[in-house]
Parts: C-alpha cells; sequence; structure tokens
C-alpha cells in the first residue's frame, strides 16, 4: 500500500473559535489503538466540547468521541475514552507554566491525517466573554453587508 502524502482534515472544532481567542496553535500525535483508525478514515469523531489536561508530564485529550467501527464488533473501544497525545517533553513543560501562570487552557481545533498519521492541532486559548462574542459576530455581519453592497453595484 503507497504513502499517500499531504493533509487531509477529518474534523475542525468550531466552537473552540466562538468560544475562545486561539493565541497560539501546536501540533501533536495521539495514541489510538484498535479500529479508532478506521473510524477517524469514515470521519466519525467529533471534538466539541472537549480539552486537553497535563498530567505527571504527559498531555491527555478529554472529552472527544471517535465512533465505533462499525464492523469492529468486539475490537471497538469506548467512545468517550482518555488519549494520550505525542509532544516533546520540553513543549509539554512550556505549556504546562504558560496555562497555570496565565489562566489559559488548552483546545482541539483540528483532526487531520498528515502523511497518512494521525494529527490533532491543539491551540492555547484564552476564554471570550459574552460582548467579545458579539463584537465578533456584529463585525462578521457588517463585513458580509459590504461584499453583498460591493457585489451588487459591480465595484467586485
Amino acid at each position: 500500500m503507497a504513502i499517500v502524502k499531504g493533509i487531509k482534515i477529518i474534523a475542525e472544532n468550531r466552537k473552540a473559535f466562538h468560544d475562545y481567542f486561539i493565541e497560539e496553535k501546536y501540533e501533536c500525535g495521539i495514541v489510538l489503538s484498535g479500529t479508532e483508525v478506521k473510524s477517524l478514515r469514515a470521519g466519525k469523531v467529533n471534538l466539541k466540547d472537549s480539552y486537553v489536561t497535563v498530567k505527571d508530564g504527559e498531555m491527555y485529550l478529554i472529552g472527544v468521541h471517535i465512533s465505533p467501527y462499525e464492523n469492529g464488533n468486539r475490537f471497538n473501544l469506548d467512545p468517550m475514552r482518555t488519549r494520550k497525545l505525542l509532544m516533546h517533553k520540553n513543549e509539554i513543560i512550556r505549556l504546562y507554566s504558560k496555562i497555570k501562570q496565565d489562566g489559559l487552557t488548552l483546545v482541539p481545533t483540528k483532526c487531520y491525517f498528515k502523511d497518512s498519521k494521525v494529527k490533532f492541532e491543539i491551540g492555547l486559548a484564552r476564554g471570550k466573554k459574552d460582548y467579545d462574542k458579539r463584537e465578533v459576530l456584529a463585525k462578521k455581519q457588517a463585513n458580509r453587508d459590504i461584499e453583498r453592497a460591493m457585489k451588487q453595484t459591480g465595484r467586485r
């Protein structure tokens, strides 16, 4: 079987961009077992309401739902189990210090295949207040109105 090069996005966490300001993004691997990779190839993953925690110098992904593979029978695992993320030790320590010092959190923003390996993009995030969310929505709406007006006048 040939190795396919490139990136194929499996799932994105749009809710994270609505609820948080993403300050930095990092790429990390994940420890999967059994038929979870086949479920990911079918695109059956939900990143909503998930987060990353650091415990004993290791990173764990909590709250990600990977649906059981239909043909997996007894080899399927718990869809909501905690999964270990793979990063270099010095990166984990640096992220842990930022989380503790600045009151930030880690949220998964994207899940994708990169050169036939499953990767997660996690974001160092700061929570948005309600007025921040309203402000962002108002800016999007204003830009949409401007684009619509320019399109109608033929300036585009």
